[in-house]
């Protein structure tokens, strides 16, 4: 059990050392947020496009955290395929490690690659005048819930990618479902106003239920968490179970 969890923390270790080796990556990805919030967000906010919203920049702000997040965990697997091709990945399978901590051992790292981007845009966010709580409780805590839901993201693209074969198939897929699982989720504006197609889409939407999380947290303070921490907590477990099953496939 020791040496298992020893296991996950090296590669959880490895994670942040090529963040640490590659710091501009960090800054590339920033970009497209830098955008949602400091351009999309300031003019919507001007239009006063959802008249039920009183503050856009704060209310897009957990979102936007998420859409950066999302899109890097997401795009984690594609490290999988490259180590197929390598043979690295087949080696690793036939060593004594348990699949099972292989798989979560990568999410934790994915998790931890992903969640760059929440002081990123928390940041950029309280710059140009979004109203985020100052308790620093309540900041980690929703840094742990990000985490955790790029884990669930991290094992569907682990998912996708012990299903297909090429990384052009993989990149193609990934950005068939980023956007619509963002704008399907209460991202951009609150759930009552979606048509119905919509709004019912976002009621399976994890990206949903962790925004109003992190909104929770960073915006009203409130602790009121428990319904919408049990369905991540669901999507997370369901996602590394149907990742840990399929990973044999990889290498088939």
């Amino acid at each position: 059990m020791l040496k298992g969890f020893d296991s996950l923390i090296s590669m959880a270790e490895m994670e942040l050392r090529r963040l640490k080796h590659d710091p501009f990556e960090i800054v590339a990805r920033s970009i497209q947020p830098i955008l949602w919030i400091a351009v999309f967000g300031s003019v919507m906010a001007k239009a006063r496009a959802f008249p039920s919203v009183d503050d856009y920049v704060t209310f897009i702000t957990p979102g936007v955290i998420l859409q950066s997040s999302t899109f890097i965990a997401l795009a984690y697997g594609i490290a999988l395929i490259f180590e197929r091709e390598s043979g690295i990945l087949k080696r690793l399978l036939a060593s004594p490690l348990p699949r099972s901590y292989i798989v979560v051992g990568r999410a934790i790292a994915g998790g931890i690659r992903a969640s760059t981007q929440y002081v990123i845009v928390l940041t950029l966010a309280a710059l140009v005048g979004a109203k985020v709580v100052s308790n620093p409780i309540n900041i980690i805590i929703g840094y742990m819930i990000l985490v955790l839901a790029c884990m669930g993201f991290t094992g569907i693209s682990m998912l996708i990618a012990s299903l297909l074969k090429t990384r052009e198939r993989f990149m193609g897929i990934i950005g068939a479902i980023t956007m619509p699982l963002f704008f399907a989720s209460n991202a951009l504006y609150p759930i009552d106003m979606m048509p119905n197609v919509i709004k019912y889409a976002s009621l399976i939407n994890p990206l949903t239920y962790t925004i109003s999380i992190l909104r929770k947290l960073i915006i009203s303070s409130s602790y009121d968490i428990v319904q919408e921490l049990l369905v991540l907590t669901t999507f997370v477990a369901t996602a590394l179970l149907a990742s840990i099953k399929c990973l044999k496939k990889i290498i088939e």
